[in-house]
């Protein structure tokens, strides 16, 4: 990014130019997220919720933002996260000057309504701050109506949400701009801005001191200490990441944007802002590994109420409150530069057995630590009669591609059965080692190759980082020859310059169908491991961690060529997988789980 910073001004119309994944910073609330560029631009928001319309959306070419910078247009910008936390401090360097500005959304929060607070200080000499609130309902296509101010508080309304920004009483709206105005600290001054988006009529007028201390108070709560743990500090801002993009009622988004392009021009750039249940069990796994905290009880509950209310006919996907994804369509927007502007999914609509497979192994670690609710104990035996239902049913698999007899998914559901079997005694564990026994016996007759290497899919003997995630959990047993077999095949064909791609295109190198899927190198590092190379695991574990941007937030996948992020951001399978490699190969013992 060689930009000079007065080539970046947003110029008019509200839209902002845009910047490589890697500089942007996210902040969340469990309820939705807003994206930051490295000069301090919200240029991302949706409201009220996550999969709500956006109100800024300059990111994917929609307009509208909200910028707080420098005047003096001869700066350097950075940032930080305050350690544990999605609390983001940017920074900005001028011939005279040092300027902080503290942002977060606030906590705790609620689902109608939204709190930016962002605290502006001068650490050394003089400042001039330009403010610009341009919000864009509708992804672009709508504007506030009314702007006011009443008092020292500006208010306006669209699409029935209720605006009110404190803190800008001098500014002044424009109609084509918003709202621009002004402020000026001097030394040790510090001034607060506070907005909010509500669909509440009545909301008390929150107050900035007040809510910087709940939402400080919030983030202590939910983050717990990692010390002990390989890379602590990244643990726990992975620990920070996943507990932003939680909601109260239990469901974690995939990330907190849609269309971010996984490859230029390729038509791949799909909508993240729902819960994966198979991402939400992934998630319990790695805090189950680690101990019983609040994300594992967040991620029984809702995939139980999951499970509960459609047993056989699981989705994939759903909102964060467990409603349907809606189907995809198109918006009028430029996009992300190679992207497109796509919302809803409809990967949602499809069979993914494995999400049965990883259902069952976080029901029985939430047993193991005692956590396993009523609901969650009724959800079990939903889930095994669905896997004796459905097991021999093709399915999408773990990448959503064509329905085929995927390996990955029969050796997923076989290791969550037997660990149930092994965390529920009696007749449930009974029928449970039953069952994976029919189906592992079954697998391994259509699946293993007589050389001792597990196929892809029945009828495709390619390389495939996805067999990876049942070998890493114990399926088959260590001690089996076909996973060091099945290990060395998928470095060899699939790995590059320290890297780990999904699975190979027909003619296509590695590098330049897609990029090297995150994902798969941290699962490598749990494999080796798991087969008793601690050697490299932990050289797989850093070479992946590595690849990320300042803020340290990871996509989907990595460009290894241009050391450039891809996908949606901040991924949240990345981060559980971080965060579960930082568990397990820590040097004390880890738990069984």
């Amino acid at each position: 990014m060689e930009e000079r910073a007065d080539e970046r001004r947003a110029p008019g119309g509200g839209l902002c130019p845009p910047w490589v994944l890697r500089g942007y910073a996210v902040l969340a609330d469990g309820e939705r997220g807003a994206v930051v560029d490295p000069e301090g631009r919200i240029v991302w928001l949706c409201a009220p919720r996550w999969d709500s319309d956006a109100v800024f959306s300059s990111l994917v070419g929609g307009g509208g933002y909200f910028g707080v910078e420098p005047e003096d247009p001869w700066h350097v910008w950075g940032g930080y996260y305050e350690d544990g936390t999605l609390i983001r401090v940017s920074r900005w360097l001028t011939a005279g000057s040092v300027i902080e500005c503290r942002d977060a959304l606030a906590m705790p929060a609620s689902a109608n309504r939204l709190v930016v607070l962002r605290r502006m200080r001068v650490e050394r000499g003089e400042a001039r701050l330009r403010l610009t609130l341009d919000p864009r309902p509708g992804f672009g296509a709508g504007r506030m109506r009314d702007p006011r101010p009443e008092g020292d508080v500006w208010t306006a309304e669209a699409g029935g949400l209720r605006l009110r920004l404190a803190g800008a009483h001098r500014a002044a709206w424009d109609p084509e701009s918003g709202l621009r105005g002004e402020v000026r600290l001097r030394k040790g001054e510090e001034h607060d801005l506070v907005l909010e988006l509500s669909t509440r009529a009545d909301a008390p007028r929150p107050d900035p001191q007040r809510c910087w201390k709940e939402t400080e108070e919030a983030w202590r709560r939910a983050v717990p200490y990692c010390s002990g743990l390989a890379a602590p500090r990244d643990a726990r801002h992975a620990y920070a990441v996943l507990r932003g993009l939680t909601s109260s009622s239990g469901g974690m988004v995939a990330a907190a944007t849609t269309s971010l392009p996984e490859r230029a021009n390729t038509g791949r750039s799909y909508d993240y802002r729902f819960a994966w249940v198979r991402d939400q069990c992934y998630a319990g796994l790695a805090v189950a590994a680690h101990g019983p905290h609040e994300l594992l009880d967040t991620a029984v509950r809702f995939t139980a109420e999951r499970v509960l209310a459609d047993g056989d006919r699981l989705h994939p996907a759903y909102t964060v409150d467990g409603g349907p994804v809606p189907d995809e369509r198109g918006l009028a927007l430029t996009g992300y530069p190679g992207g497109g502007d796509r919302i809803g999914n409809r990967a949602a609509r499809q069979f993914q057995l494995d999400a049965f497979g990883e259902v069952l192994p976080l029901f029985a670690a939430a047993a193991h630590h005692d956590r396993l609710t009523p609901d969650a104990h009724r959800a079990v035996t939903v889930a095994v009669d669905a896997v004796e239902r459905n097991w021999s049913r093709p399915d999408a698999g773990l990448w959503e591609l064509d329905e085929r007899w995927w390996t990955q998914s029969r050796l997923s559901v076989v290791c969550g059965l037997r660990r149930l079997a092994g965390a529920l005694p009696g007749r449930t564990g009974e029928r449970c080692a039953r069952t994976a026994g029919l189906v592992f016996a079954e697998t391994r007759r259509r699946c293993l190759r007589p050389d001792g290497r597990w196929r892809r899919a029945a009828a495709d003997d390619g390389p495939e980082a996805a067999l990876l995630t049942p070998l890493a959990r114990g399926c088959p047993p260590a001690d089996d020859p076909s996973n060091a077999i099945t290990r060395r095949f998928i470095e060899e064909r699939l790995a590059e310059d320290g890297y780990l791609y999904r699975f190979a295109h027909p003619g296509i190198p590695l590098g330049e169908a897609e990029g090297a899927f995150l994902l798969c190198g941290f699962t490598m590092a749990l494999a080796a491991d798991h087969l008793g190379d601690r050697v490299g695991a932990l050289r797989w574990f850093e070479r992946t961690r590595a690849a990320c941007g300042p803020p340290g937030l990871f996509a989907e996948e990595y460009d290894v060529r241009q050391r450039r992020l891809r996908g949606n951001l901040p991924q949240a399978f990345v981060h559980v997988l971080l965060l579960e490699c930082a568990v397990r190969l820590n040097d004390a013992s880890t738990l069984p789980v």
